[in-house]
């Protein structure tokens, strides 16, 4: 058995608001529910519903920069910076910005739709 995987077909989650997500480990593309990692690019203007994962999410910024509403204080990450959020927080991610925002999420446990809980918008 190898001691190794490299993952050079990332599964690459279907979304209708224009947002690229590459997930390259986790559950949809090597059934790990321990962590999930995903490469992403938000479009300008992009914005997901408040949520409250039951997992920590940590976000590392790429190019751009993206707005965090985490509990009621609202932060804004720019490239080179990133954030852990501690899993059980009401966070809402968006790009209000001009530019794309490219970004790495990794989630512990792995992101799953059961466990993120979203809010109806």
């Amino acid at each position: 058995m190898k001691k190794y995987f490299i993952q050079k077909a990332p599964f690459v989650v279907p979304t209708t608001d224009g947002k690229l997500i590459e997930e390259h480990h986790g559950l949809a593309t090597t059934n790990n529910s321990a962590i999930s990692i995903a490469h992403m690019i938000a479009p300008p203007g992009w914005s997901e519903p408040f949520q409250t994962p039951e997992f920590y999410e940590y976000t590392y910024i790429i190019k751009g920069k993206k707005q965090f509403i985490i509990e009621d204080e609202t932060i804004v990450l720019e490239a080179g910076q990133s954030i852990k959020i501690e899993k059980n927080t009401r966070v809402q991610y968006s790009n209000p910005f001009d530019e794309p925002c490219e970004y790495l999420a990794i989630c512990t446990p792995a992101f799953s739709m059961d466990l993120v809980n979203r809010e109806e918008n």
